[in-house]
Protein backbone atom coordinates (compact mmCIF):
# COMPACT_ATOMS: atom_id res chain seq x y z
CA UNK A 1 0.00 0.00 0.00
CA UNK A 2 1.52 3.50 -1.05
CA UNK A 3 0.67 6.15 1.55
CA UNK A 4 -0.56 9.55 0.21
CA UNK A 5 -0.95 12.71 1.53
CA UNK A 6 -4.48 14.56 1.42
CA UNK A 7 -5.00 18.18 1.60
CA UNK A 8 -8.43 20.49 1.78
CA UNK A 9 -6.64 23.67 3.68
CA UNK A 10 -9.02 24.09 6.21
CA UNK A 11 -9.10 27.23 7.99
CA UNK A 12 -10.96 27.21 11.23
CA UNK A 13 -12.52 30.63 12.71
CA UNK A 14 -11.55 32.27 14.84
CA UNK A 15 -9.76 34.42 11.88
CA UNK A 16 -6.86 36.93 12.02
CA UNK A 17 -5.91 39.12 9.52
CA UNK A 18 -3.05 37.14 7.97
CA UNK A 19 -5.13 33.49 8.40
CA UNK A 20 -5.70 33.02 4.68
CA UNK A 21 -1.74 33.96 3.91
CA UNK A 22 -0.83 31.52 7.23
CA UNK A 23 -2.66 28.59 5.41
CA UNK A 24 -1.00 28.15 2.07
CA UNK A 25 2.54 29.02 3.60
CA UNK A 26 1.48 25.49 6.03
CA UNK A 27 0.32 23.95 2.69
CA UNK A 28 3.81 24.42 0.98
CA UNK A 29 5.42 23.51 4.64
CA UNK A 30 3.69 20.54 4.68
CA UNK A 31 4.38 19.42 0.71
CA UNK A 32 7.92 19.78 1.60
CA UNK A 33 8.02 17.50 4.34
CA UNK A 34 6.04 15.26 2.31
CA UNK A 35 7.89 14.70 -0.63
CA UNK A 36 11.25 14.65 2.16
CA UNK A 37 9.12 12.11 4.13
CA UNK A 38 8.53 9.58 1.42
CA UNK A 39 4.89 10.43 0.88
CA UNK A 40 3.70 9.07 -2.79
CA UNK A 41 1.51 11.66 -4.45
CA UNK A 42 -0.26 14.90 -2.78
CA UNK A 43 -3.79 15.40 -3.54
CA UNK A 44 -5.48 18.46 -3.45
CA UNK A 45 -9.27 19.02 -2.99
CA UNK A 46 -11.42 21.39 -5.29
CA UNK A 47 -14.26 23.31 -3.64
CA UNK A 48 -15.97 26.63 -3.66
CA UNK A 49 -17.91 28.43 -1.32
CA UNK A 50 -16.71 26.49 1.00
CA UNK A 51 -15.67 28.97 3.90
CA UNK A 52 -13.91 27.30 6.86
CA UNK A 53 -14.07 24.08 5.72
CA UNK A 54 -11.69 24.46 2.39
CA UNK A 55 -9.53 26.91 1.27
CA UNK A 56 -8.67 25.16 -2.04
CA UNK A 57 -10.80 26.82 -4.64
CA UNK A 58 -7.83 26.87 -7.23
CA UNK A 59 -6.07 23.99 -6.71
CA UNK A 60 -3.86 23.73 -9.72
CA UNK A 61 -2.32 26.35 -8.72
CA UNK A 62 -1.23 25.76 -5.13
CA UNK A 63 -0.02 22.49 -7.09
CA UNK A 64 2.07 24.65 -9.57
CA UNK A 65 3.73 26.32 -6.62
CA UNK A 66 4.65 22.67 -5.19
CA UNK A 67 5.61 21.38 -7.74
CA UNK A 68 8.48 24.18 -7.69
CA UNK A 69 9.33 23.16 -4.43
CA UNK A 70 9.34 19.19 -4.49
CA UNK A 71 11.32 16.66 -6.26
CA UNK A 72 9.70 13.24 -6.29
CA UNK A 73 5.95 13.21 -4.89
CA UNK A 74 3.57 12.76 -7.08
CA UNK A 75 0.86 15.69 -7.51
CA UNK A 76 -3.18 14.87 -7.70
CA UNK A 77 -6.24 16.36 -8.53
CA UNK A 78 -8.87 14.93 -5.89
CA UNK A 79 -10.84 15.80 -7.86
CA UNK A 80 -11.33 18.52 -10.88
CA UNK A 81 -15.65 19.20 -10.77
CA UNK A 82 -16.02 18.17 -14.26
CA UNK A 83 -19.34 19.35 -15.05
CA UNK A 84 -18.55 21.84 -17.66
CA UNK A 85 -20.02 25.27 -15.97
CA UNK A 86 -17.05 24.76 -13.24
CA UNK A 87 -14.36 23.46 -15.53
CA UNK A 88 -14.49 23.01 -19.68
CA UNK A 89 -13.06 19.96 -20.26
CA UNK A 90 -10.59 21.66 -22.72
CA UNK A 91 -9.48 23.61 -19.80
CA UNK A 92 -8.82 20.70 -17.86
CA UNK A 93 -6.73 18.94 -20.33
CA UNK A 94 -4.86 22.30 -20.81
CA UNK A 95 -3.92 23.09 -16.99
CA UNK A 96 -3.38 19.35 -16.46
CA UNK A 97 -1.12 18.97 -18.93
CA UNK A 98 0.83 22.17 -18.34
CA UNK A 99 1.02 21.39 -14.87
CA UNK A 100 2.40 17.40 -15.77
CA UNK A 101 5.83 19.58 -17.57
CA UNK A 102 6.00 21.78 -14.68
CA UNK A 103 6.47 19.18 -12.32
CA UNK A 104 8.47 16.53 -14.43
CA UNK A 105 5.70 14.03 -15.13
CA UNK A 106 3.96 13.58 -11.79
CA UNK A 107 0.06 14.29 -12.05
CA UNK A 108 -2.56 12.05 -11.32
CA UNK A 109 -6.10 13.85 -12.59
CA UNK A 110 -9.27 12.49 -11.06
CA UNK A 111 -12.46 14.37 -11.60
CA UNK A 112 -16.20 14.19 -9.66
CA UNK A 113 -19.43 15.54 -10.19
CA UNK A 114 -19.40 17.56 -7.08
CA UNK A 115 -22.52 18.14 -5.05
CA UNK A 116 -26.02 19.99 -4.57
CA UNK A 117 -24.75 23.17 -2.94
CA UNK A 118 -22.06 24.01 -5.56
CA UNK A 119 -23.90 22.57 -8.29
CA UNK A 120 -26.48 25.74 -7.05
CA UNK A 121 -23.43 28.38 -6.97
CA UNK A 122 -22.41 27.76 -10.64
CA UNK A 123 -26.09 27.49 -11.42
CA UNK A 124 -25.42 23.66 -12.82
CA UNK A 125 -28.53 21.42 -13.59
CA UNK A 126 -28.16 18.32 -11.29
CA UNK A 127 -29.65 16.57 -14.54
CA UNK A 128 -27.21 17.23 -16.40
CA UNK A 129 -24.20 16.41 -13.70
CA UNK A 130 -23.48 12.49 -14.85
CA UNK A 131 -23.68 13.09 -18.98
CA UNK A 132 -21.30 16.26 -18.45
CA UNK A 133 -19.02 14.08 -16.36
CA UNK A 134 -19.57 11.51 -18.83
CA UNK A 135 -18.36 13.21 -21.42
CA UNK A 136 -15.30 14.75 -19.44
CA UNK A 137 -13.80 11.53 -18.95
CA UNK A 138 -14.55 10.42 -22.72
CA UNK A 139 -12.69 13.58 -23.82
CA UNK A 140 -9.92 14.63 -21.60
CA UNK A 141 -7.49 12.01 -22.05
CA UNK A 142 -8.35 11.67 -26.17
CA UNK A 143 -7.30 15.50 -26.17
CA UNK A 144 -4.26 14.96 -24.66
CA UNK A 145 -3.61 11.48 -27.23
CA UNK A 146 -5.03 13.02 -30.45
CA UNK A 147 -2.62 15.76 -32.44
CA UNK A 148 -6.42 17.55 -33.43
CA UNK A 149 -9.98 16.52 -31.65
CA UNK A 150 -13.51 16.94 -32.46
CA UNK A 151 -16.68 16.31 -30.30
CA UNK A 152 -20.25 16.84 -30.93
CA UNK A 153 -22.94 15.88 -27.82
CA UNK A 154 -23.97 16.46 -24.51
CA UNK A 155 -23.72 20.62 -24.93
CA UNK A 156 -20.58 20.57 -26.88
CA UNK A 157 -19.41 21.22 -30.42
CA UNK A 158 -15.73 21.00 -30.57
CA UNK A 159 -14.49 20.86 -34.36
CA UNK A 160 -10.66 19.58 -35.32
CA UNK A 161 -9.00 21.75 -33.00
CA UNK A 162 -5.27 21.17 -31.63
CA UNK A 163 -5.33 20.98 -27.59
CA UNK A 164 -2.19 21.88 -26.23
CA UNK A 165 0.25 21.14 -24.58
CA UNK A 166 0.17 17.27 -24.83
CA UNK A 167 1.31 16.15 -21.20
CA UNK A 168 4.79 15.16 -20.66
CA UNK A 169 3.80 11.33 -19.06
CA UNK A 170 2.81 8.87 -21.48
CA UNK A 171 0.21 8.26 -23.31
CA UNK A 172 -1.29 10.65 -20.45
CA UNK A 173 -1.21 10.88 -16.75
CA UNK A 174 -3.01 8.29 -14.99
CA UNK A 175 -6.61 8.76 -14.26
CA UNK A 176 -9.42 8.52 -11.20
CA UNK A 177 -13.01 9.13 -10.13
CA UNK A 178 -14.16 10.50 -6.55
CA UNK A 179 -16.78 8.08 -5.37
CA UNK A 180 -18.91 8.06 -2.32
CA UNK A 181 -21.45 5.11 -2.84
CA UNK A 182 -21.71 1.56 -4.42
CA UNK A 183 -23.13 2.90 -7.76
CA UNK A 184 -19.88 5.57 -8.41
CA UNK A 185 -17.37 2.59 -7.05
CA UNK A 186 -18.98 0.52 -9.99
CA UNK A 187 -18.73 3.32 -12.80
CA UNK A 188 -15.06 3.94 -11.83
CA UNK A 189 -14.59 0.28 -12.62
CA UNK A 190 -16.45 0.44 -15.65
CA UNK A 191 -14.43 3.36 -16.90
CA UNK A 192 -10.95 1.58 -16.37
CA UNK A 193 -9.91 4.44 -14.26
CA UNK A 194 -8.87 4.80 -10.11
CA UNK A 195 -11.20 5.44 -7.46
CA UNK A 196 -11.02 7.46 -4.26
CA UNK A 197 -13.39 6.53 -1.97
CA UNK A 198 -13.04 8.07 2.13
CA UNK A 199 -13.17 6.13 5.12
CA UNK A 200 -14.46 9.28 7.10
CA UNK A 201 -18.28 7.35 8.08
CA UNK A 202 -17.66 4.20 6.25
CA UNK A 203 -16.05 0.87 8.31
CA UNK A 204 -13.83 -1.27 7.41
CA UNK A 205 -16.05 -4.49 6.19
CA UNK A 206 -17.91 -1.95 3.90
CA UNK A 207 -14.81 -0.43 2.72
CA UNK A 208 -13.72 -4.01 2.00
CA UNK A 209 -16.79 -4.53 -0.11
CA UNK A 210 -17.07 -1.77 -1.93
CA UNK A 211 -13.48 -2.11 -3.06
CA UNK A 212 -14.40 -6.05 -4.24
CA UNK A 213 -17.16 -4.40 -6.31
CA UNK A 214 -14.60 -2.13 -8.25
CA UNK A 215 -12.22 -4.63 -8.37
CA UNK A 216 -15.16 -6.42 -10.45
CA UNK A 217 -16.09 -3.93 -12.38
CA UNK A 218 -12.82 -2.99 -13.63
CA UNK A 219 -11.86 -6.93 -14.36
CA UNK A 220 -14.59 -6.24 -16.87
CA UNK A 221 -13.21 -3.10 -18.45
CA UNK A 222 -12.35 -4.03 -22.01
CA UNK A 223 -12.65 -0.36 -23.14
CA UNK A 224 -11.20 2.12 -20.65
CA UNK A 225 -11.89 6.04 -21.54
CA UNK A 226 -8.12 6.55 -21.36
CA UNK A 227 -5.35 4.71 -23.04
CA UNK A 228 -4.84 1.89 -20.20
CA UNK A 229 -7.41 0.81 -17.19
CA UNK A 230 -5.63 2.44 -13.75
CA UNK A 231 -6.74 -0.41 -11.35
CA UNK A 232 -6.55 1.17 -8.42
CA UNK A 233 -8.13 1.76 -5.32
CA UNK A 234 -7.54 5.25 -2.95
CA UNK A 235 -9.45 5.66 0.11
CA UNK A 236 -8.85 9.06 2.10
CA UNK A 237 -9.34 8.77 6.39
CA UNK A 238 -8.26 11.23 9.05
CA UNK A 239 -4.59 10.57 10.66
CA UNK A 240 -3.12 12.00 13.22
CA UNK A 241 0.05 10.83 14.89
CA UNK A 242 1.77 11.76 17.88
CA UNK A 243 4.71 10.31 20.02
CA UNK A 244 1.69 8.74 22.44
CA UNK A 245 -2.01 7.66 22.22
CA UNK A 246 -2.87 10.02 25.00
CA UNK A 247 -1.01 12.83 23.50
CA UNK A 248 -2.68 12.39 20.36
CA UNK A 249 -5.86 13.37 21.84
CA UNK A 250 -4.34 16.04 24.27
CA UNK A 251 -3.21 17.72 20.67
CA UNK A 252 -7.31 17.75 19.85
CA UNK A 253 -7.75 14.65 17.61
CA UNK A 254 -11.31 13.89 18.96
CA UNK A 255 -12.23 17.22 18.14
CA UNK A 256 -10.63 18.43 14.63
CA UNK A 257 -12.62 14.60 13.89
CA UNK A 258 -15.86 15.85 15.48
CA UNK A 259 -15.48 19.46 13.86
CA UNK A 260 -14.44 17.78 10.42
CA UNK A 261 -17.98 15.68 11.02
CA UNK A 262 -20.14 18.59 11.42
CA UNK A 263 -18.90 20.58 8.61
CA UNK A 264 -18.82 18.05 6.03
CA UNK A 265 -22.27 17.58 6.73
CA UNK A 266 -23.46 20.89 6.63
CA UNK A 267 -20.99 22.44 3.60
CA UNK A 268 -22.29 19.00 1.18
CA UNK A 269 -25.63 19.77 2.58
CA UNK A 270 -25.90 16.03 3.08
CA UNK A 271 -29.61 15.76 3.86
CA UNK A 272 -30.23 16.73 0.58
CA UNK A 273 -27.51 14.73 -1.17
CA UNK A 274 -28.78 11.50 0.79
CA UNK A 275 -32.52 11.78 -0.54
CA UNK A 276 -30.82 11.93 -3.80
CA UNK A 277 -28.98 8.76 -3.02
CA UNK A 278 -31.92 6.82 -1.48
CA UNK A 279 -33.09 7.29 -4.88
CA UNK A 280 -30.62 6.53 -7.12
CA UNK A 281 -29.89 3.62 -5.10
CA UNK A 282 -33.61 2.27 -5.10
CA UNK A 283 -34.00 2.76 -8.54
CA UNK A 284 -30.79 0.62 -8.99
CA UNK A 285 -32.04 -2.38 -6.92
CA UNK A 286 -35.77 -2.06 -8.76
CA UNK A 287 -34.18 -1.93 -11.71
CA UNK A 288 -34.77 -4.79 -14.67
CA UNK A 289 -31.94 -5.71 -15.11
CA UNK A 290 -30.40 -5.75 -11.83
CA UNK A 291 -29.06 -2.28 -11.16
CA UNK A 292 -25.41 -4.21 -12.24
CA UNK A 293 -22.86 -4.66 -9.39
CA UNK A 294 -23.74 -2.17 -7.03
CA UNK A 295 -28.12 -2.80 -7.33
CA UNK A 296 -26.64 -6.96 -6.46
CA UNK A 297 -24.47 -4.77 -3.24
CA UNK A 298 -27.51 -2.72 -2.66
CA UNK A 299 -30.01 -5.54 -2.39
CA UNK A 300 -27.32 -7.79 -0.08
CA UNK A 301 -27.13 -5.07 2.70
CA UNK A 302 -30.82 -3.78 2.30
CA UNK A 303 -31.67 -5.72 5.52
CA UNK A 304 -28.99 -4.74 7.57
CA UNK A 305 -29.08 -2.54 10.70
CA UNK A 306 -27.91 0.92 10.82
CA UNK A 307 -24.70 1.12 11.79
CA UNK A 308 -23.85 3.38 15.13
CA UNK A 309 -21.67 5.75 12.42
CA UNK A 310 -24.91 6.03 10.34
CA UNK A 311 -27.35 6.33 13.41
CA UNK A 312 -25.03 9.47 14.75
CA UNK A 313 -25.14 10.77 10.90
CA UNK A 314 -28.61 10.95 11.27
CA UNK A 315 -28.41 13.06 14.61
CA UNK A 316 -26.19 15.62 13.57
CA UNK A 317 -28.39 16.03 10.13
CA UNK A 318 -31.19 16.37 12.47
CA UNK A 319 -29.28 19.62 14.37
CA UNK A 320 -28.37 17.53 17.41
CA UNK A 321 -24.95 18.64 19.57
CA UNK A 322 -23.52 15.47 19.33
CA UNK A 323 -20.58 15.27 21.81
CA UNK A 324 -17.19 15.17 20.44
CA UNK A 325 -16.22 11.97 22.30
CA UNK A 326 -18.94 10.22 21.49
CA UNK A 327 -18.49 10.98 17.95
CA UNK A 328 -14.91 9.82 18.23
CA UNK A 329 -15.66 6.93 19.31
CA UNK A 330 -17.92 5.42 17.35
CA UNK A 331 -15.95 6.42 14.28
CA UNK A 332 -12.46 4.84 16.14
CA UNK A 333 -14.43 1.91 16.64
CA UNK A 334 -15.34 0.92 13.20
CA UNK A 335 -12.27 1.78 12.38
CA UNK A 336 -12.63 5.00 10.20
CA UNK A 337 -9.65 7.14 11.53
CA UNK A 338 -6.32 6.48 12.32
CA UNK A 339 -5.13 7.87 15.68
CA UNK A 340 -2.59 7.65 17.74
CA UNK A 341 0.90 6.22 18.47
CA UNK A 342 3.25 5.28 15.77
CA UNK A 343 3.10 2.40 16.90
CA UNK A 344 -0.95 2.33 16.92
CA UNK A 345 -1.44 3.74 13.61
CA UNK A 346 0.94 1.22 12.05
CA UNK A 347 -1.70 -1.39 13.28
CA UNK A 348 -4.38 0.46 11.96
CA UNK A 349 -2.58 1.42 8.52
CA UNK A 350 -1.70 -2.28 8.28
CA UNK A 351 -5.34 -3.23 8.37
CA UNK A 352 -6.39 -0.52 5.45
CA UNK A 353 -3.58 -2.47 3.60
CA UNK A 354 -4.93 -6.04 4.17
CA UNK A 355 -8.27 -4.41 2.65
CA UNK A 356 -6.56 -4.32 -0.29
CA UNK A 357 -6.37 -0.56 -0.63
CA UNK A 358 -3.72 0.80 -3.17
CA UNK A 359 -3.35 4.43 -1.90
CA UNK A 360 -4.13 5.57 1.47
CA UNK A 361 -4.62 9.32 1.39
CA UNK A 362 -3.56 10.79 4.87
CA UNK A 363 -5.67 13.54 5.76
CA UNK A 364 -3.38 15.20 8.47
CA UNK A 365 -4.52 19.07 8.39
CA UNK A 366 -7.74 19.26 9.64
CA UNK A 367 -9.57 21.27 11.89
CA UNK A 368 -7.89 23.34 14.88
CA UNK A 369 -5.32 20.76 15.28
CA UNK A 370 -1.58 23.08 15.59
CA UNK A 371 0.86 23.74 12.81
CA UNK A 372 3.26 21.97 15.23
CA UNK A 373 1.39 19.16 15.54
CA UNK A 374 0.27 18.38 11.88
CA UNK A 375 4.30 18.38 10.55
CA UNK A 376 4.54 15.77 13.67
CA UNK A 377 2.13 13.54 12.30
CA UNK A 378 2.96 14.33 8.90
CA UNK A 379 6.62 13.35 10.22
CA UNK A 380 5.70 10.21 11.88
CA UNK A 381 3.74 9.05 9.88
CA UNK A 382 6.86 8.94 6.95
CA UNK A 383 8.75 7.39 9.62
CA UNK A 384 6.75 3.78 9.15
CA UNK A 385 6.18 4.55 5.29
CA UNK A 386 9.13 2.35 4.18
CA UNK A 387 6.92 -0.89 6.16
CA UNK A 388 4.50 -0.30 3.30
CA UNK A 389 4.94 -0.67 -0.21
CA UNK A 390 7.06 2.44 -1.36
CA UNK A 391 5.84 4.99 -4.62
CA UNK A 392 5.89 2.48 -8.08
CA UNK A 393 6.02 4.02 -11.36
CA UNK A 394 1.82 4.49 -12.21
CA UNK A 395 0.07 1.98 -13.79
CA UNK A 396 0.53 2.41 -17.81
CA UNK A 397 2.40 5.36 -17.96
CA UNK A 398 5.93 6.14 -18.44
CA UNK A 399 7.39 9.41 -17.08
CA UNK A 400 8.07 11.14 -20.60
CA UNK A 401 7.17 11.05 -24.09
CA UNK A 402 9.48 9.19 -26.23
Amino acid sequence: MQIDIFNEIQNPRPWTADAEQRRFRQALAQAELADRSGYGCWWQVEHHGAEEFSLSSAPEVLLAAISQRTERIRLGHSAVLAPSRFNHPIRVAERAATLDHLSGGRVELGLTRSTVPEWRLFNVDRDDVRAQTAAAFEMIPRMWTEERFSYSGEGFEINDVPVLPKPLQSPHPPLWQAAASPASFEEAGRRGVGVLGTTMWESLERAERMIKLYRAAAAACTDPVGSFVNDQVGFFTFVHCAETDEQAMRNGAAAAAAWYSTRALTFFEAAADFQMAMERHQALMDAADGGGLAGEFLRAEAGDAPTPAALLIGRILGGEQVPEDELFEVLSAQNSLIVGSPDTCREKLRAYADLGIDRLLCLHQMGGLGEEEVMTSIRLIGEVIPEFAGAAEPVGVTSARG
